[in-house]
């Protein structure tokens, strides 16, 4: 019974692989997206908006990763490493979250470029 469970868990780690590279990928697409959204936030007068409603996408990209990596790692058996590294990105993301609503341009713009580098990072890792 214990070699039939070993054996599906198995099986479900590539997948479970994939999916935490797609949430990793969205991610990182997302944080990219907030830099051009930045850019626009200092050219345009939709700027703002969409640099609004693509911090709440990033957020909620940072949480699926988090759920992901949860999800590949506990019935899947596999190493909670990327557990960690979602989280932390979750925390960054909620720093960032709370230096842009505080208009703290000086912290807020580079932890961004922080994030999308580590992001980078992971993907490439995966």
């Amino acid at each position: 019974m214990a070699t039939q469970v070993t054996a599906k868990a198995k099986a479900d780690a590539p997948r479970s692989s994939s999916f935490l590279k797609v949430a990793i990928a969205l991610q990182t697409l997302t944080i990219f997206l907030q830099a051009v959204s930045a850019g626009l936030l200092l050219t345009s007068s939709y700027g703002e908006t969409l640099h609004s409603v693509g911090a709440r996408v990033m957020y909620g990209a940072s949480m699926l990763y988090v759920l992901t990596a949860v999800l590949a790692w506990k019935p899947g058996g596999s190493s909670p490493r990327p557990v960690r590294h979602a989280s932390g990105f979750l925390v960054l993301a909620s720093v960032q979250v709370v230096l842009g609503i505080a208009h703290v341009p000086s912290a807020h713009v580079p932890l961004g470029v922080l994030m999308f580098g580590l992001s980078v990072l992971e993907l490439t890792r995966r």
